[in-house]
């Protein structure tokens, strides 16, 4: 069940989740950050750190992966530069 980022993070791209993600499966889009499923490892350490609560992770049964996004979501990641470093990331006060 690789995690997948929803979409409090678009426009927002904070970047904190890039910082903590110990197999860089972390993608960056247009206007939001991709999870590339075929990378993540669901070690849920993205999770705590995003200051939207973009995080949740994906369960699709394979037999239906076609349509639940899990193809979307690698094509997506997949045409994005993977991010390595971060310069300035967004901060966001924690409430």
């Amino acid at each position: 069940m690789p995690y997948v980022i929803a979409e409090p993070c678009i426009n927002v791209k904070d970047k904190a989740c890039v910082e903590v993600c110990p197999v860089d499966c972390i993608y960056e889009g247009e206007t939001m950050l991709y999870i590339h499923p075929d990378e993540c490892i669901d070690c849920g350490a993205c999770e705590p750190v995003c200051p939207v609560k973009a995080m949740a992770l994906r369960f699709v049964h394979r037999r239906h992966a076609s349509w639940a996004g899990g193809a979307g979501a690698t094509r997506r990641a997949g045409d994005n530069p993977r991010i390595s470093a971060v310069a300035h990331p967004l901060r966001f006060p924690r409430s």
